[in-house]
């Protein structure tokens, strides 16, 4: 059974920091691109980050580039998305996902998914 399980959300204060963690079981990923998406209350899933199967190739949304970073771990089967100067405009479930191509992720989605782990931005 392959299972994306995120980790490392939270409650934080405007400004700060969170770093988020996807581990992946049941198969290997180091040949996919991986992701981050996020949905907010009442919106549509947005396009965070995603990362190629070598890590030589990163996309972001506009929202959040120059403040987030995706990195990843093909012995760990992980991806983590380090969140820096947090908004309160970022408050939502983040979940991980994982395709063979980051540009088919970006446009539809992942193959695979996380449960998604809640982050929440304070004012």
């Amino acid at each position: 059974q392959v299972q994306l399980v995120e980790s490392g959300g939270g409650l934080v204060q405007a400004g700060g920091s969170l770093r988020l963690s996807c581990t992946a079981s049941g198969r290997s990923f180091s040949r996919d691109g991986m992701g981050w998406f996020r949905q907010a209350p009442g919106k549509e899933r947005e396009f965070v980050a995603a990362i190629s199967w070598g890590g030589g190739s990163m996309f972001y949304g506009n929202s959040v580039k120059g403040r987030f970073t995706i990195s990843r771990d093909n012995a760990k089967n992980s991806v983590y998305l380090q969140m820096n100067s947090l908004k309160p405009e970022d408050t939502a479930v983040y979940y991980c996902a994982a395709a063979p191509g980051i540009a088919t992720m970006q446009r539809r989605g992942g193959d695979y998914w996380g449960q998604g782990t809640q982050v929440t931005v304070s004012s």
